[in-house]
């Protein structure tokens, strides 16, 4: 079988063995990697859409949302806090402990952690409070633990009671329609939860 190897095809190939060559292992192995990746979509394969890391990926996003905006002050943007907001939304997301209780109304979480976890989950929870008390009837309050906080969320219409009991801490975290525009917010250089 004779493969044939087009001119173009031919300069890559010599390219990347040149670059091989002299590269160190480290960088060959990157050099092996990039060229072993698809052609872009043009060339008639799909892109992948995914960035590969989720708080990567909202930077990611937040970053082209700036770009496209002529009015975006690039002298405030801070995507530094963005990240370590994200960092917090992992530390709560991943590193806390809750123990729900079912009380008459709904529920009380005490979410507890330390170092890191615990600085996290007094700046989130009780902010993701204040943002949700009265979404779906729900009234929440927030009371300070020696390590951590307690989250209760209560409701007078029975749907709801269940609605807070089946989502639990996470769910109650994840709730509402501010996460976003918080995000961009924050990059924006804007003031963040109670400041």
């Amino acid at each position: 079988m004779t493969t044939f190897i087009s001119k173009s095809g031919a300069a890559a190939a010599f390219a990347l063995c040149a670059a091989l060559a002299t590269a160190s292992p480290m960088q060959a192995a990157h050099a092996q990697m990039q060229h072993a990746m698809p052609a872009p979509a043009a060339a008639g394969g799909a892109m992948p859409t995914l960035p590969g890391q989720g708080a990567f990926g909202a930077i990611q996003e937040i970053v082209r949302i700036l770009e496209a905006d002529p009015a975006t002050d690039w002298s405030k943007v801070n995507l530094e806090a963005l990240r370590q907001h994200l960092i917090d939304m992992n530390e709560v997301t991943l590193k806390a402990d809750e123990a729900a209780t079912k009380i008459d109304g709904g529920l009380a979480i005490a979410v507890t952690g330390s170092g890191r976890t615990l600085a996290a989950i007094r700046r989130m929870v009780p902010a993701q409070a204040m943002e949700i008390d009265g979404l779906h009837g729900w009234h929440t309050k927030t009371e300070t633990l020696p390590n951590g906080v307690r989250l209760t969320v209560t409701a007078t219409d029975p749907k709801e009671v269940a609605h807070i009991r089946g989502l639990g801490f996470i769910g109650i975290m994840a709730s509402g329609a501010h996460h976003q525009p918080h995000h961009l917010a924050i990059a924006r250089g804007e003031p963040m939860h109670g400041q």
